[in-house]
């Protein structure tokens, strides 16, 4: 299983926030930290707003700002909240798979997938920012992104 890339840069982006404790970087800054473009990390950054992982505030004095809920929360619930619900495999594509009426894979595959969603339920974004990858988040500084 992989996780989509809107996944990776949304855990990017709330590690490095993470480490930033009273700083309120602007999503530019962050995406130029993480190594992204700003427009996938302002998406990105829209989407944990709606799951209240983060603030965002404009204007001066404005920023990012990671909420208690997005340092402490389920990251296995967090990266299900991110990835959706949906099948591994595309049992119901066009076309769809001639054995989706008698298959077994699609539940063994889901029962899986479950299965990797709960291995990361104790663990928060607060437990992937001690050392040694905090102090790497802290010195991140802009890098050319396309």
């Amino acid at each position: 299983m992989r996780l989509t890339k809107a996944t990776d840069i949304a855990l990017r982006i709330a590690m490095r926030l993470a480490v930033l404790e009273d700083q309120t970087p602007t999503t530019r800054e962050v995406a130029a930290a993480v190594g992204v473009p700003y427009t996938h990390a302002a998406k990105v950054v829209g989407r944990l707003q709606h799951l209240g992982v983060l603030e965002a505030r404009r204007g001066s004095g404005g920023g990012l700002t990671l909420t208690r809920a997005g340092l402490t929360g389920s990251l296995g619930q967090l990266v299900r909240d991110l990835e959706g619900v949906g099948d591994v495999v595309g049992c119901e594509d066009d076309p769809p798979c001639p054995l989706r009426a008698a298959c077994r894979l699609r539940g063994a595959l889901r029962t899986a997938q479950e299965a990797f969603f709960s291995s990361l339920d104790p663990l928060s974004i607060q437990d992937l920012v001690g050392p040694p990858t905090g102090p790497v988040l802290l010195a991140l500084g802009p890098r050319p992104v396309d």
